[in-house]
């Protein structure tokens, strides 16, 4: 299993004290330290991870961006929502789950904006609002149909930090990784209001693998 480049100043910072009691002959003060150093690294660990669709992402698919529980599932949140009419699926990530954050959606990034905020716990309504984080607005055409998927990662308590590595005209597909997001977070995704989702408030997901929902296909809207 990977492990994610951002784990390196955290892994010396905690590695250090472990091996300074090592050498000084604390042998069990150094496994317990040598311990949490292990368990600060494998918090960056990045699995490889593939759709549950029969190996392949389909471009009716939103998956789900990021590990963890089901907070939200249905019509947006007041005040929480970008413009506009939409679906929210809002992931609150515990310290177990892996950080790494993945595109729900492919197509090209027409809009991303950073705003700074507080630390409240991601848990928290008012952390969709208040808290630092970066919204992601992809856009996609398919047969004929312009689809667009928004997502935020969003800190918490414990998370100080949102790493985002894509940029505004970028193309993106379904599952790749984009950020990550440290110590406990939000993942907020907004689908337009005809596409049916797949998950339920306190359901499991695992980001690159999980089905959020699922445009309908052609026939079904027509028939």
């Amino acid at each position: 299993m990977k492990i994610d480049k951002d784990a390196a100043p955290f892994t010396a910072l905690t590695a250090l004290p472990a091996l300074a009691a090592w050498l000084a002959g604390r042998r069990r003060l150094a496994t317990g330290l040598g311990a949490f150093s292990a368990a600060v690294t494998a918090f960056f660990r990045d699995p490889d991870r593939f759709p549950d669709d029969v190996g392949t992402i389909d471009p009716d698919l939103v998956l789900a961006p990021a590990d963890g529980k089901v907070m939200h599932a249905g019509p947006a949140q007041r005040d929480v929502s970008p413009e506009g009419d939409w679906q929210q699926v809002s992931i609150f990530l515990s310290l177990l789950d892996v950080h790494i954050n993945r595109a729900p959606y492919g197509g090209t990034i027409t809009k991303l904006t950073y705003t700074p905020g507080k630390y409240l716990a991601a848990f928290s309504d008012h952390s969709a609002t208040d808290n630092e984080r970066t919204e992601i607005t992809v856009t996609r055409d398919v047969a004929g149909e312009r689809r667009t998927v928004i997502f935020r990662q969003i800190v918490g308590l414990l998370a100080r930090r949102v790493v985002t590595r894509v940029e505004i005209g970028e193309q993106i597909t379904t599952g790749q990784r984009i950020g990550l997001m440290k110590f406990g977070s939000r993942m907020d995704v907004f689908i337009p209001p005809g596409v049916p989702l797949l998950v339920s408030k306190g359901d499991r997901v695992i980001a690159g693998e999980s089905t959020l929902a699922r445009w309908p296909i052609v026939s079904d809207r027509t028939s």
